[in-house]
């Protein structure tokens, strides 16, 4: 059984049985590049939650939080579809076998599905724009001075970042080099285009101009 400290920063860790059954999910199939990182994302999303009053259900937060990244991981190697549904079809089929309402697992399908997604997800539901917030902050480096010093220190000291930022970068391209035609729109065309040798960037006005119509 994975045991983890489950409180950092002021942020406590729900200690349910769909949180701890989470946690082994993704313990167990994750690097622990993605592992950490999804942890951190709990902890950061909750703290800017904080200085923007958004509170999100902390059980559905934490399940969005570590989830999101799961389409990168070996189980999705031969999935066509964006990695993003990967991991909210993943979560919400979790979250449905521990019988939590429908509506309830859709807001945390949705917070996987748009993580990548800029500015959209601000505008709904804190249990959406809250797994963002964690992504901008730990994957980007935006929002941070809306987390305390030493609330982030002892974040990073629970879940150490040690080489994420290539770490991460490589799990984009490992998980997403089967299915590029994915990349068209979002982020991971940036990642292709770096680290897939031959890949061409599709272009959205090429697109346009080339297709079926003529005008």
């Amino acid at each position: 059984m994975t045991t983890e400290t489950s409180t950092a920063a002021g942020v406590t860790v729900p200690g349910s049985r769909l949180v701890r059954e989470a946690t082994e999910l993704v313990r167990d199939t994750a690097s622990d590049t993605v592992y950490h990182h999804c942890r951190r994302v709990f902890f950061l999303g909750t703290l800017r939650g904080l200085s923007h009053g958004l509170y999100a259900d902390p059980e559905l937060l934490y399940v969005g939080a570590m989830f999101h990244d799961l389409g990168l991981t070996h189980r999705h190697r031969h999935s066509q579809q964006r990695f993003e549904l990967d991991g909210a079809d993943d979560a919400r089929s979790f979250l449905q076998r521990h019988g939590v309402a429908a509506q309830d697992a859709q807001l945390v399908w949705e917070g996987i599905a748009l993580h990548t997604t800029p500015h959209i997800p601000w505008r709904m539901a804190p249990e959406v724009a809250l797994v963002t917030a964690g992504v901008e902050a730990d994957v980007l480096g935006m929002g941070l001075d809306e987390v305390p010093p030493d609330a982030l220190a002892e974040i990073v000291a629970l879940h150490p970042r040690c080489g994420f930022k290539q770490g991460m970068l490589k799990e984009f391209a490992d998980g997403t080099a089967h299915r590029p035609h994915t990349a068209f729109g979002n982020v991971t065309a940036d990642v292709l285009e770096r680290y897939a040798p031959g890949w061409v960037r599709p272009n959205f006005v090429d697109t346009v101009l080339n297709s079926h119509w003529s005008e």
